[in-house]
């Protein structure tokens, strides 16, 4: 019997909690408004080319990439700029963005809105690319990075394999999931764009065992094309981290400071996928994505189709309110998503999920000194020593956390999750992260 693949480092196992696995994607009613950000990726920020009063309509673009590191920006409604402005995103900070009435759903005439399948053209890679870069494609997994710089595979670089994380490993979260139950055969036809931009022969879509349903329709969506197959993966948090990922299916091991092209992979999630199909096929800007709005005190948690900028208030109200126990309102899953200051804030490319805790699950333990058990070493995907790297970071000692590898955390929270002292962990290694990224930065170095 073979044995089921997942990363040999670390890991943990919190609690499913796949409330809304069985509900099928619902289309939300326009808002009254929208707030679209013009940073909604990785990179320089987009420059708008509206201004207030302006009619727009769905899909017309609204702000131009600031630079190759970018990303146009598209409206995702139709009807009048109110202003451009700064408006409060998750982070909590204000963000240039442009707000508009919602008036109409009138779409550019380009975009091809039926569902009829398009099968895959003679498209060049070059064609495809282009095509991807000015519909404003980015990393739907939560990094939003410019898909067409990824595609752009740099020189003495050789990409080998497409990597599909389909994983999706953090609690409550089950967008993707259902892109795969619904959606198959979209995202098989955008799998194999993103192999011909790359020109690669083989693309593998990682999906753990826990969804057997989607790995059978993921399995069907691809038998009829060569070079693309189905890996199920043991479930193991963080299976979704790209180098965790790469680890398990290829056994490759992404080196300290590299990216996964340097051995060979390129990474794309399965909702991305899905949009590069859009994009290319259906001429249809990144203007709307599946958004999990859950929580175990919620009383209708669902699965969104939501158009960018719809304030998170609204997709709540729509899944019954917010319960009045609620502690902390999370944009993405528990583990790796950001607490929100409120609901007045827009949906964006990388917005996966909404996370509403009772204050029961969200107030943290009063922490305790550390004990010394190692738990946070054992449980660490990257081989880091989180209680290290976290006390250097208080103590401002960052030239030692740069040289115990800070910059290779992925912030994914097990460190915290596993400490019996309840240390915030994490919290210290994200800011000592930073002013070392920062210092890199600065430095030309990656």
């Amino acid at each position: 019997m073979t044995m089921v693949k997942t990363f040999p480092r670390g890991g943990v196992h919190p609690p499913a909690c796949k409330i809304t696995a069985e509900s099928p994607i619902r289309t939300a009613p326009l808002p009254p408004e929208v707030i679209i950000p013009l940073s909604q990726h990785i990179g320089a920020p987009a420059t708008p080319i509206v201004k207030a009063g302006d009619k727009v309509l769905a899909g017309q673009c609204i702000a131009e990439a600031g630079g190759f590191v970018s990303a146009p920006v598209h409206s995702s409604v139709s009807g009048t700029v109110v202003k451009v402005d700064t408006f409060p995103d998750v982070s909590g900070y204000r963000r240039p963005a442009v707000q508009i009435k919602v008036e109409d759903d009138v779409w550019v005439d380009t975009v091809d809105r039926t569902p009829d399948l398009v099968c895959a053209s003679d498209l060049t890679p070059e064609e495809i690319i282009a095509s991807v870069r000015s519909a404003g494609v980015v990393g739907m997994g939560g990094a939003t990075f410019p898909l067409h710089v990824k595609l752009a595979v740099p020189p003495g670089k050789k990409a080998e394999l497409l990597l599909v994380n389909a994983a999706e490993c953090e609690p409550y979260l089950t967008c993707d999931h259902r892109v795969m139950l619904e959606h198959a055969a979209e995202v098989a036809a955008g799998v194999a764009l993103l192999v011909r931009a790359l020109q690669v022969e083989r693309a593998v879509i990682g999906i753990e065992s826990n969804k057997p349903d989607a790995i059978a329709a993921m399995s069907a969506a691809v038998a009829g094309r060569p070079g693309i197959s189905v890996e199920p993966l043991r479930v193991k948090y963080p299976q979704g981290g790209e180098k965790q990922l790469i680890k398990a299916i290829t056994g490759r091991e992404v080196p300290p400071g590299g990216l996964p092209v340097d051995v060979g992979v390129v990474p794309c999630n399965v909702g991305t996928a899905l949009a590069v199909y859009e994009a290319v096929l259906k001429h249809k800007p990144l203007v709307e994505r599946i958004v999990t709005v859950t929580g175990p005190a919620l009383a209708e948690p669902a699965n969104w189709k939501v158009r960018i900028g719809t304030p998170f208030s609204w997709l709540v109200n729509l899944s019954g309110g917010m319960p009045e126990d609620t502690g902390k309102i999370i944009s993405g899953g528990p583990m790796m998503g950001k607490a929100a200051p409120s609901l007045e804030v827009p949906v964006t490319k990388g917005t996966s999920g909404i996370l509403l805790l009772p204050a029961s699950q969200s107030l943290r333990r009063p922490a305790s000194p550390c004990i010394r058990c190692g738990r946070c070493v054992t449980v660490c995907p990257m081989g880091l020593e989180p209680y290290l790297l976290s006390k250097l970071s208080a103590l401002s000692r960052l030239d030692e956390a740069e040289q115990h590898h800070i910059a290779d955390c992925i912030e994914c929270g097990s460190c915290s999750y596993t400490c019996p002292s309840a240390r915030p962990l994490l919290d210290y290694i994200r800011l000592g992260k930073a002013v070392v990224m920062k210092k890199l930065r600065l430095q030309g170095r990656k």
